[in-house]
């Protein structure tokens, strides 16, 4: 089993930055990608971003594209969502998930194991 962990979401101003966090734990842990994703009140969770675990390869939501950035630190099994120019309909819950084998990194079909969410509330 895997677990993951967020942290970082809290109360922002528009126009501000904000990172987040997730950490890989449990058994072996050897995700080939993994992603963030988030969901609004009253809407569908969807795709943010997502990054594979090995090389750069990178993928994002045209909503977000040129504002947020996905990373990874292979050594900590932990995966960072850069957020910048925090727009107020960027508020939602964020979760990050992993795959256990790659598939799609923008769908939430394409990953196995999911976070517990961290808010993110960015105010005008």
């Amino acid at each position: 089993q895997v677990q993951l962990v967020e942290s970082g979401g809290r109360l922002m101003q528009a126009g501000g930055s904000l990172r987040l966090s997730c950490t890989a734990s449990g058994r072996t842990f050897s995700s080939p990608a993994m992603g963030w994703f988030r969901q609004a009140p009253g809407k569908e969770r969807e795709f943010v971003a997502g990054i594979r675990w090995r090389g750069n390869n990178t993928y994002y939501a045209d909503s977000v594209k040129g504002r947020f950035t996905i990373s990874r630190d292979n050594t900590k099994n932990t995966v960072y969502l850069q957020m910048n120019s925090l727009k107020p309909e960027d508020t939602a819950v964020y979760y990050c998930a992993a795959a256990t084998y790659y598939r799609n990194p923008t769908s939430g079909a394409g990953y196995d194991y999911w976070g517990q969410g961290t808010q993110v509330t960015v105010s005008s």
